[in-house]
Parts: structure tokens; C-alpha cells; sequence
């Protein structure tokens, strides 16, 4: 064999070895630690640990995101509220509780060796996410409340645990629905004006507040439009010289999806607020257009559900082509796995005797 076929003959050798070594090795990150560059809630570059096998849910909203991801496998510790909700949370009732979603315990966590910590944009404190930093666990902040930055933080999400596919099937249906809202009641001649009442009697969901940005989304008009606080506390009597014409208060009474009489707490609350002390004077009481929302549905990732529910009672007329409940349905069949059971709205009120 003289020197160049030699040569050509190991050159040819080195290059099968050189292939055949690319095709067999590990995927990239095998090799030690990559990043993945992610946005947070506060709008900074967050650099999150790669792949996220490990990752603590501090609260409801994440956790239900994850499941719409198909991720929950990778949770390994949650917020310790979970246990009021068991029916709809399923086994993720059994993992490692670590604390409130305010004050979570950072020894447990620290413990459980997380990626990622999931946690609302401005809660808990920047100094409880100090020490998560300090031990080496990167927390992520993102609301998955709010109506209006939802779908771009689904995405980010999606993105950061490599569930781009899911991610978009979740954006394009949500999107879709509000879509389909907002032109149904395009054609509303006037917007009722509202009063949102969070989940504490005489607070008032005011602008910035997931409240106010979910009734004005259903074509009403807050009647707290101008109040400076998110959940600004107001006196009785300031509502009824609003006199709103639709009343809307959120309800947090847990177990509602495993409840068997799911219902009764919410017409409670409901019958609460139309008995208040000269609020039959109100518009709203006096023809019965009162309303109460379980927790589930009022913001976070099903906020579209009672968006949908909102508009029909600000809009009956225009909204008569949508079924709420059988939207709820559909997500939850298809983005939480899981049958549709339990109540979420109160039952329609009676008109106030002798209005």
C-alpha cells in the first residue's frame, strides 16, 4: 500500500470512529450542568438549572400548570393548603408539604434539593428568596394567575421544562375562548357597572387585581375603577351610593370539587351579601343579580371559565351561544385529566320581594 492510499485509508478509518463515537454520546446536558435562560413575573433573566427534574410548588396556580404541562411527575414538594382540596389534587396530596405560600419553610425545601422553586411574582419576600438562592436552588417567579399574562407565562414555563407542545395546545384553546367572549359581546350597548368583592367582606377588587381585570374582560365596569388599591377596603355604605347593577364576590370554601352539596356554601355567601343592612336598596339585590365565584375559577389558569360566567350575567342576552359549565368541562377533561364533578357558581338569586 503506498502513502497516500494509506493515508486516504486512515483518514477513512478516523472519520467512521469520529462519527461513530457523535452518534453514541450522551445528550449535552449529560455531561455536567446547562442553563436555560427564562423571563420571570418581574420581567427579569432568570437562569434556571437544565433539565428541571425537581421542582417545589408553592401554591395552586402552579401546581395546576404543571398538570396542564403533563409535569406534575417532577413535583417534589408542594404549598401545605393542598390537603383542603384532596379530591381534585389526587396524589399530589401525598408529597412533601413545605409550608404556606407566604412564609414556606426553607429548611424543607432546602431538604428536598429542588430546580426550581415555583412562586407568585412578589410573594414570598425577596429575602426568603436570598436564602433560596444562597443554597444554590433558583426560584422561579411567575403569577399563572393573572388573565392577561397567563398564556405568556404558560408558555415560559412550557419552555423552561421542555413542553413547548403542551404549552401551546393549553395557549390556543384559552385563546380561542377569549376570543370567542370578546366578540360575543362586542356588540354590548353598554357596560353595567359592577362591584367585585374579593374574598374578605367590604374589600373591593380594585385595578391591578386579577378581580378587576377579569370583570372588565367580561364587559363590565368596576365600580372600584378608580381606587388607587388593588383590595381597597370600602364601607357599605359607599356601595350602595354606587348602587352597582351586578354584584360579583369571590369564594374560597375548599373541598368544592369533591364536595357532594358543593352549591351550599356558595348560595350562603350569596344570601349573605343580598341581606346586608339597607343593600336592598342596590340595583343588583333588588333584581337578584348577585353572584358568587369559587376560588378555582376566579383567576388563575381556569380565569377563562369565570370570565365566561361574568359575561353571561353582565350580558345574558349576547352570551347565549356559550355554555360556561361546558367549557369548564372541557378543560378539565383535557388539561387536568380528571372528570367534571363539583360546584362553582351560585345558583341563580330570586329578584328581592317587593322590588
Amino acid at each position: 500500500m503506498n502513502a497516500k492510499v494509506k493515508s486516504c485509508a486512515v483518514a477513512a478509518g478516523f472519520a467512521v470512529f469520529l462519527s461513530t463515537f457523535c452518534f453514541f454520546q450522551a445528550p449535552s446536558w449529560a455531561s455536567g450542568p446547562q442553563q436555560i435562560e427564562a423571563i420571570d413575573g418581574l420581567g427579569r433573566k432568570i437562569i434556571v438549572p437544565a433539565p428541571v427534574r425537581k421542582i417545589v410548588a408553592l401554591n395552586s396556580d402552579a401546581l395546576e400548570a404543571l398538570r396542564i404541562l403533563n409535569a406534575q411527575d417532577r413535583v417534589v414538594g408542594v404549598f401545605s393548603q393542598i390537603e383542603t382540596d384532596s379530591a381534585f389534587w389526587g396524589d399530589l396530596v401525598n408529597k412533601p408539604k413545605v409550608g404556606s405560600w407566604r412564609e414556606p419553610n426553607s429548611e424543607i425545601i432546602a431538604e428536598l434539593a429542588p430546580d426550581i422553586v415555583l412562586a407568585y411574582a412578589k410573594t414570598p419576600s425577596p429575602e426568603w428568596e436570598a436564602r433560596m438562592t444562597s443554597q444554590g436552588i433558583t426560584v422561579l417567579r411567575l403569577d399563572l394567575y393573572k388573565a392577561e399574562t397567563l398564556e405568556r407565562e404558560i408558555r415560559e414555563l412550557g419552555r423552561v421544562l421542555g413542553r413547548t407542545q403542551e404549552a401551546e395546545r393549553f395557549c390556543s384553546w384559552n385563546s380561542q375562548w377569549m376570543n370567542r367572549i370578546e366578540s360575543e359581546i362586542s356588540g354590548a350597548p353598554q357596560r353595567p357597572w359592577v362591584y367585585v368583592e374579593s374574598y374578605s367582606d367590604y374589600q373591593a377588587a380594585a385595578p391591578t387585581s386579577g378581580g378587576h381585570e377579569m370583570v372588565v374582560m367580561a364587559g363590565g365596569r368596576n365600580i372600584a375603577e378608580d381606587l388607587a388599591i388593588p383590595f381597597a377596603r370600602i364601607t357599605p355604605e359607599w356601595v350602595v351610593t354606587r348602587n352597582p347593577e351586578v354584584i360579583i364576590k369571590a369564594g374560597s370554601f375548599s373541598s368544592g370539587y369533591g364536595a357532594a352539596d358543593a352549591v351550599a356554601p356558595l348560595n350562603k355567601r350569596r344570601d349573605g351579601i343580598m341581606n346586608r343592612p339597607a343593600w336592598s336598596l342596590i340595583k343588583a339585590v333588588a333584581t337578584g343579580n348577585v353572584h358568587v365565584l369559587d376560588s378555582s375559577i376566579w383567576v388563575g389558569p381556569r380565569a377563562v371559565v369565570g370570565i365566561a360566567y361574568m359575561a353571561k350575567w353582565l350580558h345574558p342576552d349576547l352570551m347565549s351561544d356559550i355554555d360556561p359549565e361546558a367549557l369548564h368541562k372541557e378543560y378539565m377533561e383535557t388539561f387536568q385529566r380528571l372528570p367534571y364533578k363539583g360546584a362553582y357558581v351560585s345558583d341563580p338569586a330570586p329578584e328581592a320581594s317587593g322590588k
